[in-house]
């Protein structure tokens, strides 16, 4: 919010200095982002008035203006359209200095003397307008010194406020701020009612008065027209940041930034029947002030009359009903519209007014009548005309409620960590408005003002206590708490470490959205519903993932657009899987590559990455918990997978996650660069490992047997190895498959397996009779449990 210091301080006036000021109001949370002068450093610059102006002998363009300063008649030369006799203006005499040190001096254009300069408001640093010479009102006392007449020795403060404090968006607002820091009274302008002149009233209809529980109007009848605005209005308007137009919007406006009330005026004549307040209906069009036609939303509430809306509540009025130079008579509305009607509805529409930002943050509830009592003084004053009474429509049961807080000095004490006197807490409190009553020794019931919405908690009380006592007052204190440090189990390995791990392995961390689009999720996971966002930021961010694979395909297709064919992904995250009890929130680690197995090099091959490249990264993975033979990977089918190319893993008979090659058809669906691979799992359960424990190695020698063995195609070698492991013994170290053939000479349907087996004592050499009777067990377990042959 913008507004000027002189305007503040004809309302309070505090013994400081502007820096001061803005110093103190930033400690208060009311940031000042800016402080600047009305206008540029200039001087020698005076109230004028134009006796004559005559065109220039030698220059089409030019005038000779003969420019009285109430002393003496000076020729100035003059380019400004706008130059004419009668005309107040700005006049630089000779000696003054403009801003950027311009120093006028005597001299000759066309072979003709001027002594001086008119000036445009850009030329004195007052403002960006260049179109024309500066025309100041008719009773300006000509000879006076321009900073005097306009007050430009001040400054314009721009303050930043935080969306909770709508209260301060008004002069009164801030000025109520500056008194309670500075501990000085307040004067606020003196607002008396208006009595009537005549009896028109306008009905007023609450159709919804839920969202506007409070609507006052009046009728002022007969204004005066070609009238303009005084220009200390329009000073303090411009200086607030917002353009003078017409005396009827100028003084809405003016009550808005002096109040912190929005309000409206329509023409009277324009307007069908009675008013009523409602929401917008079913295919109804509002053609608004700035010229553009919207197409009203269900949700919009609006202002409207028997035939037609006519604004748009909090937010715009309309062309049709808009104020004219032809107006003769006002509806002049004031209302109370509840934060939650209007918030986000302006932005639905591209709009952001100086009335939706105050509705949206929450404007003082009692303050309608105060605020259409002053603009219609201010009216009457500028315009004239007659005021009719004042017609308010009420749905008192829908009006904000004053909350009673409770407020304990233990609790000040400790989130202040420190003692505040109690009579130093009412007098805080008692200067912001805020209402106490003693209930306790420690403690009080406190009434909040209808202005401040931002205060419901004990802490918010706390909050401006602080605030106003000043935190650079608060006293600095070191926490201190026993913190015991929690344990930490050596089995358990932690997800750094896993994401360590993995990019050791090559892979690059991603970080994908938790959102996905609907028709993804179903690709990947028809098999869950899942939950969709109330309010989707887009048609590609819908839903809950309940996988973390969408994210990555999407992530390796944005790669491979982009001429990066090794692609090399993990990301850990949750997902978010419909059950029957409840939403399952789990964390899991997936994975996702495709292109070659090698990057490319002079020395390295162009081989494509298989199912056992990923595989082999997902058991190093697996090992670093010390128990990797708890895992199994079983062949089993998943709707993103390559039928034949997918795998269950289990740990100990849980399903834990999937790995494979994504499915063809998705592939190309997503027209992808294949083949990709993939494996996710539950992070919970690959962290819990087990502890290492010291075994001795043995000094005696390895005994290895080799067998070539001849199994159906259908046999994995996971089971193979746990019938060898189980007949194999305790002494049985290892069962490594290092050949593997299908093709001349074995039947359609079967394979050979040529397995390394080895035995070891930890304290003798084992016997060849050992050995051999190991073998013939591992033999008969391998022919009952697989069919296992052995290959001649």
């Amino acid at each position: 919010m913008k507004f000027s210091e002189h305007w503040l301080r004809e309302w309070v006036q505090p013994a400081i200095a502007t820096q001061a000021l803005c110093d103190q109001l930033s400690l208060a949370g009311l940031e000042v982002d800016d402080v600047s002068a009305v206008a540029g450093d200039f001087s020698g610059v005076v109230v004028a008035e134009i006796l004559s102006a005559q065109p220039h002998p030698d220059a089409d363009k030019l005038q000779v203006c003969q420019v009285s300063d109430g002393q003496e008649t000076f020729q100035v030369v003059c380019g400004a359209a706008n130059a004419r006799a009668g005309l107040k203006t700005a006049f630089a005499k000779v000696g003054a200095v403009l801003p950027g040190d311009f120093r006028i001096k005597r001299a000759k254009l066309r072979q003709v003397e001027s002594f001086g300069m008119l000036c445009a408001e850009d030329e004195l640093g007052i403002s960006d307008n260049h179109d024309g010479i500066m025309e100041l009102a008719q009773n300006a006392p000509v000879g006076q010194d321009l900073r005097q007449y306009l007050g430009l020795d001040d400054q314009i403060v721009d303050v930043d406020l935080t969306p909770n404090r709508g209260d301060c968006l008004s002069i009164a607002g801030m000025a109520r701020e500056v008194g309670v820091l500075n501990r000085v009274p307040v004067t606020p302008v003196q607002i008396a009612p208006i009595s009537a002149s005549h009896d028109q009233v306008v009905p007023v209809t609450l159709i919804a008065p839920a969202d506007c529980p409070r609507y006052l109007g009046r009728v002022i009848r007969n204004i005066r027209q070609g009238v303009q605005t005084p220009l200390w209005m329009q000073e303090k308007l411009r200086r607030s940041g917002i353009r003078s137009i017409d005396p009827v919007v100028d003084v809405t406006n003016y009550v808005l930034l002096e109040l912190g009330q929005p309000m409206h005026a329509f023409d009277l004549e324009k307007l069908e029947g009675g008013i009523q307040v409602r929401r917008a209906n079913a295919g109804e069009k509002l053609r608004l002030l700035d010229g553009q036609e919207v197409d009203l939303q269900a949700d919009t509430l609006v202002i409207a009359d028997e035939a037609k809306a006519l604004a748009m509540a909090g937010i715009m009025g309309g062309e049709a009903s808009s104020v004219t130079d032809a107006t003769q008579h006002l509806f002049l509305e004031s209302a109370f519209f509840a934060p939650l009607s209007i918030v986000g509805r302006a932005r639905n529409y591209g709009l952001h007014t100086d009335s939706s930002h105050r509705f949206e943050r929450g404007v003082d509830w009692q303050l309608q009548r105060q605020a259409l009592e002053r603009a219609t003084a201010l009216l009457l004053e500028i315009v004239g005309g007659e005021a009719g009474p004042v017609i308010e429509a009420l749905s008192a049961e829908h009006l904000p409620q004053v909350p009673q807080i409770r407020l304990r000095q233990s609790r000040i004490d400790q989130m202040l960590a420190m003692s505040l006197p109690p009579a130093e807490v009412e007098e805080i409190l008692g200067r912001l408005g805020l209402t106490l009553s003693k209930t306790e020794s420690d403690e009080w019931r406190v009434a909040v003002p209808s202005y401040r919405f931002d205060i419901t908690l004990e802490v918010d009380l706390i909050e401006e206590l602080a605030r106003v006592y000043g935190y650079d007052r608060l006293p600095v204190k070191t926490p201190s708490a026993e913190l015991p440090l929690p344990p930490i189990s050596e089995a358990k390995q932690s997800v750094q470490f896993l994401r360590r791990h993995m990019i050791a392995r090559g892979y690059q961390e991603a970080i994908t959205y938790s959102f996905i689009e609907a028709g993804l999720s179903r690709q990947f996971d028809p098999k869950h519903e899942a939950v969709a966002l109330a309010n989707p930021i887009s048609a590609e961010m819908a839903v809950m993932r309940t996988t973390l694979w969408p994210g990555l395909v999407k992530a390796v297709e944005y790669n491979q657009n982009r001429q990066q064919n090794r692609i090399r992904l993990f990301e850990t995250g949750q997902r978010f899987v419909p059950q029957a009890q409840g939403l399952l929130q789990e964390n899991v680690l997936a994975a996702v590559v495709t292109g070659t197995r090698d990057a490319e090099s002079w020395c390295a091959g162009k081989d494509k990455l298989d199912f056992f490249d990923i595989k082999g990264d997902l058991e190093s993975l697996l090992s670093l918990g010390g128990c990797l033979a708890e895992y199994a990977f079983v062949a089993a089918e998943h709707p993103a997978l390559h039928p034949g190319q997918s795998a269950r893993i289990e740990r100990q008979g849980k399903l834990i996650g999937w790995i494979g090659a994504l499915h063809p058809q998705l592939q190309k669906d997503l027209d992808l660069n294949g083949p990709i691979y993939l494996f996710e799992l539950s992070l919970s359960e690959i962290q819990t490992g087990r502890l290492p424990r010291y075994e001795a190695l043995s000094k005696f020698p390895e005994m290895r047997r080799d067998l070539s063995l001849l199994v159906d195609q259908s046999i994995s070698f996971g089971a193979i190895r746990e019938a060898a492991v189980a007949a194999g013994g305790e002494y049985l170290r290892q069962v490594r498959l290092f050949d593997q053939y299908q093709g001349q000479g074995i039947e359609p349907g079967r394979k050979s397996l040529a397995l390394g087996l080895t035995w070891q004592h930890p304290s003798r050499t084992l016997t060849d009779e050992e050995i051999n009777n190991s073998v013939a067990s591992v033999i008969a377990a391998l022919n009952t449990h697989c069919g296992a042959s052995l290959r001649d």
